[in-house]
């Protein structure tokens, strides 16, 4: 666990233990009600949604803006519990959205893959600035929407998985991509924030820029150099692998605060690393079930709690800044997915599926929003403030239904047997 995580847990503890409350409730019965609470939510509340053809992800979400402060109160968003569990989720969403790449699909369309991920991260990032200069925000603030805009989450990867058309080139092409976006998006996160809290100078700067090359080089390299050798001579002991993957999560975290920037690059770059290493393996299977069952769906019921219900509704009847960046993202991942079909003469249906795929904005989006939310300057102003934090949350919530739902009508009617890349790759 990394020094962070390991400090917010002695201070639950001490906090806790100290606490009056009741003569003789301590740490472990808060925690413990707190924990049961959280799992009842995630037991209960997606599949209902799923029901109603809703995203399980919408309903942690609903279900933490009913159980906090403008709820129930049951749940506080400054509970020390709470922070912990969420920022372990937040990490291990994003070493999961580095370990769900297919890379292998990824270097057979390196060239393309890296041409659309230009495309779809700068036309949705000049998208971003206008809007957020539109409306009045300075320029490191409105480079940040941008950022948030320009990554893209494969929310509907497991549609075109089933429909047996991953190997068409437009969806390998638009599966790479994500390894730009996500990257790049994150770094632009990391700069904004940096000189968001004052850190900012051009020498500063060229250290960060350096800083995160070696660093990234490191963990790319060095986890995956390292990862192949021990799972080489550990054989069959799934136990022990399972706990060096986590060891490399956390280990990628803490070293990505100690350069200084945000602890999601480093998870994104360690699940990027793994990746290889653990192919389709048991232990994948394993890593991604308790990310999915316990950690993510936390961050999420935090990301409700932070949802301040009448801002949320101020937000929504100045509706402005929702609806500029709402349609500022669709339509700005059309025209990236338009230029692409230009560019390499791919077919409507095969435009319409790469956009559809880029659309989502759920797991980077969401975990960068969270951080330039509570990145604070040396006058204690966010770097973002609730107006955007709630335009992304309906971001999110229409995207992740807009995206599947043109993935599933477009997907069934691409070739599985599509000619192979390097005949396509003649009238490039």
């Amino acid at each position: 666990m990394s020094s962070n995580y390991y400090c917010q847990f002695s201070r639950l503890i001490i906090k806790n233990l100290s606490s009056p409350i009741s003569g003789n409730i301590g740490f472990f019965t808060i925690f413990m009600i707190v924990f049961t609470i959280l799992l009842t939510v995630i037991f209960l509340v997606p599949p209902i949604f799923e029901r109603l053809r809703l995203p399980g992800l919408v309903g942690l979400l609903v279900a933490g803006v009913i159980l906090g402060q403008n709820g129930l109160k049951f749940l506080n968003p400054d509970s020390e519990t709470i922070k912990l569990l969420s920022d372990i989720g937040k990490v291990y969403l994003m070493f999961v959205a580095g370990l769900e790449i297919d890379l292998n699909q990824f270097r057979k369309t390196k060239n393309r893959s890296i041409a659309f991920g230009s495309l779809t991260f700068l036309v949705p990032m000049i998208a971003g600035i206008c809007v957020g200069r539109l409306f009045s925000f300075g320029w490191n603030a409105s480079v940040l929407i941008g950022s948030l805009l320009a990554s893209h989450t494969l929310l509907a990867y497991p549609i075109v998985s089933r429909l047996g058309v991953v190997k068409n080139e437009a969806v390998t092409v638009t599966i790479g991509a994500t390894i730009f976006t996500d990257t790049a998006a994150l770094l632009v996160l990391a700069i904004c924030v940096g000189i968001h809290a004052g850190n900012f100078s051009t020498l500063s700067l060229i250290r960060l820029v350096c800083g995160l090359a070696i660093y990234a080089a490191v963990i790319l390299f060095g986890f995956n150099w390292a990862g192949k050798e021990y799972f080489k001579r550990s054989g069959n002991e799934q136990s022990n692998q399972f706990l060096f993957i986590l060891l490399a999560l956390f280990i990628a975290s803490v070293g990505a605060q100690l350069i200084g920037v945000e602890e999601i690059v480093g998870a994104f770059l360690a699940g990027l690393a793994v990746n290889d290493v653990l192919g389709k393996s048991p232990v994948k299977e394993k890593v991604e079930f308790v990310g999915y069952v316990l950690f993510i769906p936390c961050f999420f019921i935090d990301m409700g709690l932070l949802i301040n219900i009448p801002g949320f509704i101020k937000t929504l009847s100045s509706i402005g800044l929702t609806v500029a960046i709402v349609v500022g993202l669709i339509g700005s991942k059309f025209v990236a997915a338009y230029l692409a079909k230009l560019l390499y003469r791919y077919k409507t249906v095969e435009m319409l599926t790469m956009w559809s795929l880029s659309l989502p904005q759920v797991a980077a989006t969401l975990a960068a929003t969270l951080v330039a939310y509570e990145s604070l300057n040396p006058a204690g102003e966010r770097l973002i403030g609730e107006n955007v934090l709630n335009s992304v949350i309906v971001l999110m919530v229409v995207t992740s239904i807009l995206g599947p739902m043109i993935t599933a009508r477009s997907a069934p009617l691409l070739s599985s047997t599509y000619p192979s890349i390097p005949e396509l790759q003649l009238d490039a």
